[in-house]
């Protein structure tokens, strides 16, 4: 610990560009971009004949509401105390907003990447998907909002959490395959 708050002193500048990133991982922020990827998922899978087309978007809609579930009893059972940036108090470990931005961005990303056409788009969504989650790390340390190990925890919380999601996007899981094909006898 003594040297993530060393790492902390380093990085800890507030200014109004790390407030706007530390921002991105607000729930009013990142939910609403995952819920236009679950309605844009649902309708491109379902257009065309996806076996199961809804059932990454329901993953990826309780992944969502598990954040919470998940983050806040950790948060009370280790009672980490925030920065000196913030209000004295417990509960700083794991950030919140950074999972929040891990799973949102993240599911967004897997639920329109088997959609996207061409490699070259796809490689752009996930190098958006990982830039925006560094900018809202980056935002909250900077800021002074975490400890640099409350976000660096929540990045892993939400790999975690993505990794239930994966199987069910790519072209092999149900998200993936079209009626068509399968009924065709086609084997997988």
């Amino acid at each position: 610990m003594r040297a993530d708050e060393r790492l902390s002193l380093v990085l800890r500048h507030p200014d109004p560009l790390s407030g706007l990133l530390a921002d991105l991982g607000n729930v009013q922020v990142a939910v609403p971009v995952l819920v236009a990827a679950l309605m844009l998922g649902s309708w491109r899978a379902r257009r065309a004949s996806a076996e199961r087309w809804w059932a990454a978007p329901a993953v990826a809609a309780v992944l969502m509401a598990l954040v919470p579930a998940v983050v806040v009893p950790l948060k009370d059972w280790i009672a980490r105390p925030g920065t000196p940036a913030v209000p004295p108090g417990l509960g700083y470990y794991p950030s919140g907003h950074t999972a929040t931005a891990a799973v949102a961005y993240g599911g967004a990303t897997l639920l329109l990447l088997p959609r996207l056409g061409g490699a070259r788009a796809r490689r752009t969504l996930v190098g958006g998907c990982v830039a925006v989650n560094l900018a809202v790390g980056f935002g909250l340390v900077r800021h002074g909002y975490h400890w640099p190990l409350d976000v660096l925890a929540s990045w892993c919380l939400g790999a975690v959490l993505l990794c239930l999601l994966w199987p069910l996007t790519g072209r092999g899981g149900p998200a993936g395959q079209s009626r068509r094909r399968r009924s065709s006898g086609t084997p997988r």
